[in-house]
């Protein structure tokens, strides 16, 4: 993905003829990335033409019992025209997860799936999608300009994110702005709360540290601003999909 001081906002496709299966996918992907685009297509034919041109779509979470062009062969055709693209399967039948291996798929999920389900294959893909990105292993940021308000709280978040006491009125007194301006801006630009951005640039600094084996789980927790290792871990595993300690172990 191109980059431009902050990444570009992930592209997703859902191709899904269900109406609420959609939207519950969709719901729960911007839940989850709030720094992705998500577009719904009902039928893979929709989708293919839509998809044409290669690069389009990083993601593409692709139902397998579908009217018309099948998920199989939509993959099969969306495989040949953009190689590089991750391919989700989303299916209620596992008997045809088999025939979906010639198309090589990054992942499936199987219907009715868990929110826990969901958040597993966000997190492969966050890997795979960061091993692709240049070094700095920046946090995802919707692209564009952002405000001196913006920037100066992007700054002091990763300058305080280790502070067990930092809060929104802490960063707004900083600023010298009042907290419900910074919620509003800072929301309106980058689709984080401040402290949900806080939240995510702790845990993501905490992998990094956790693929670095010398630290303990306990000391990663404190080195990241949680003076509650037992409340580092269950958050941890809300965003990633997997414990401090799965992680770091998946690193070894």
């Amino acid at each position: 993905m191109e980059k431009e001081g902050v990444w570009m906002a992930l592209p997703i496709a859902i191709v899904e003829d269900q109406t609420p299966d959609a939207q519950r996918l969709e719901e729960l992907l911007q839940q989850q990335l709030p720094e992705a685009e998500c577009t719904w297509f009902a039928c893979g034919d929709d989708f293919l033409r839509a998809a044409a041109e290669p690069g389009l779509y990083a993601v593409v979470f692709l139902d397998i019992c579908m009217a018309g062009t099948n998920g199989i062969e939509t993959a099969r055709r969306l495989r040949q025209a953009d190689p590089e693209v991750l391919i989700v399967f989303v299916t209620s039948s596992p008997e045809y997860v088999w025939d979906a291996f010639p198309v090589h798929p990054f992942d499936y999920l199987l219907k009715p799936f868990r929110d826990q389900d969901l958040m597993s294959a966000i997190a492969r893909v966050r890997e795979k999608e960061g091993a692709a990105q240049p070094a700095e292993d920046t946090l995802l940021l919707p692209k564009g300009d952002k405000s001196k308000y913006v920037l100066q709280t992007l700054n002091y978040i990763a300058e305080h994110y280790a502070d067990t006491d930092i809060n929104i009125a802490s960063i707004a007194r900083h600023i010298g702005i009042s907290e419900g301006h910074l919620s509003h801006v800072f929301k309106k630009e980058t689709n984080y709360t401040a402290l949900g951005y806080l939240t995510q640039y702790r845990i993501h600094t905490a992998r990094k540290l956790l693929r670095d084996c010398r630290y303990k789980v306990y000391e990663v927790a404190e080195m990241v601003g949680y003076r509650d290792v037992a409340y580092f871990g269950s958050t941890f595993k809300k965003l990633t999909g997997m414990s401090p300690s799965e992680y770091q172990d998946r690193c070894r």
